[in-house]
């Protein structure tokens, strides 16, 4: 099996955000053993963002690894084990809400893949960028 980054890089659609994990110096962090819970925003999420967010992100590094780290849980929780709760907190610090009612959301994101197990923890691949407040 694969790591967290490892599986990101193989995988198409996550070009954008593994360019962002490495701009802001977080692929060692998430290579660690963890484990982690990442609810991994694909290209087409990105892609909702207004235009110019992500190169002003790029060019704001300390914001740019707050965003990505929002979207990273310390533990591996499987879609079983979020179904449970009603947030989780961030590695960010910031609470990230969680409804399994009818579909799996986090906060303002469905999440389109769940369960992508990794050597140092799980990714939920979602819909949009989840963004802090």
């Amino acid at each position: 099996m694969a790591d967290i980054v490892d599986i990101a890089v193989s995988t198409e659609g996550f070009s954008t955000l593994v360019t962002a994990v490495k701009t802001a110096d977080l692929v060692d962090t998430l290579k660690s053993p963890g484990p982690f819970t990442v609810f991994a925003p694909n290209d087409a999420a990105f892609a909702k963002l207004p235009p110019g967010t992500i190169q002003t992100l790029v060019q704001n590094v300390p914001q740019l690894a707050r965003i990505l780290t929002y979207h990273v849980v310390s533990g591996k929780l499987m879609q079983a084990d979020l179904a449970k709760l009603d947030s989780v907190i961030s590695v960010e610090g910031s609470p990230i809400s969680i409804d399994c009612s009818d579909n799996f959301e986090v906060k303002n994101a469905t999440v389109i893949a769940a369960d992508i197990e990794a050597d140092n923890g799980v990714i939920h691949v979602i819909d949009n960028v989840i963004l802090m407040g």
